[in-house]
């Protein structure tokens, strides 16, 4: 069962655009958007197991320069029943 996995981030405004398309170079990455509002991107992780989503934000997201802060939030799958 594929994990989402959503990354609300801050950027240095003068680092968006170069943020974005660092992030969607990532495979990982199913969708994201520049937004307005207390974050600059929002991004949509999706995995097939919950233990790969630290290392493509502590190795991947966290490491572009010009972000300056993230929030993520990690969907809990549905479960039959």
């Amino acid at each position: 069962m594929a994990v989402k996995a959503y990354v609300l981030i801050v950027t240095d405004p003068a680092q968006t655009s170069h943020v974005l398309r660092r992030i969607r170079a990532i495979p990982a990455v199913k969708a994201s958007y520049e937004v307005m509002g207390p974050y600059d991107i929002i991004v949509e992780i999706e995995v097939g197991d919950l233990s790969e989503i630290p290392p493509i934000l502590g190795e991947g997201i966290r490491r572009i320069d010009g972000i300056e802060s993230t929030t993520s939030l990690v969907a809990i799958p549905e479960h039959g029943g």
